[in-house]
């Protein structure tokens, strides 16, 4: 049977130190995305939304998950992985929410694989755009609860100018994974 997530595929994960190098490469990958934003108050812009989708898709579910906590502990502990070089102080600021919601976008989005919603570009990009989409349940849960922010604050600042971003990185991650399995089918066949 033929393996639905691009990393087992491509190199395997059975072993722990294999899913270790994983779950570290891949918190590193979000940091340095994290690192490329565009100013935006209050929640910058940057490509971590778009790595998180990258690691899910190509990592499954569990490890997806489990690669996003590894990135929140290393935050929580000091370094400065989140986005213009903040640390655990950004998990209880006005991202948080955003910040935890990461787990389950990855969880969501290797699930998709693993459930075969994501097969080709098309279904991956669709299936991309509704995680990117639920981000928001998380990310607007927090500001409105611990700041007090209004829904229509939380739709002028902290959702619409971001809608048409999301949904093109989410077409770029989809577009990044569907190259990765034919840079793969191609080395095999």
């Amino acid at each position: 049977m033929r393996d639905t997530v691009l990393t087992k595929a491509a190199i395997g994960h059975d072993t722990l130190l294999q899913r270790a190098a994983l779950v570290l490469g891949g918190s590193l990958f979000i940091a340095a995305a994290a690192q490329v934003s565009v100013p935006f108050y209050p929640v910058p812009m940057t490509l971590q939304t778009l790595a998180v989708l990258i690691v899910g898709l190509t990592f499954g579910s569990r490890l997806g998950a489990v690669t996003l906590l590894a990135y929140l502990a290393e935050g929580a502990m000091g370094l400065p992985v989140f986005a213009h070089g903040m640390n655990g102080a950004a998990l209880t600021g006005p991202t948080a929410g955003f910040l935890f919601g990461f787990v389950g976008m990855a969880w969501l989005a290797g699930l998709a694989v693993e459930k075969g919603l994501a097969r080709g570009v098309v279904t991956t990009a669709l299936c991309s755009v509704v995680i990117s989409a639920l981000l928001y349940l998380p990310g607007l849960a927090w500001p409105a609860a611990v700041m007090g922010k209004t829904l229509p604050e939380l739709w002028g600042s902290w959702m619409a100018p971001f809608l048409l971003g999301d949904a093109m990185k989410a077409v770029i991650a989809a577009m990044t994974v569907w190259g990765g399995w034919l840079a793969l089918s191609s080395r095999k066949g």
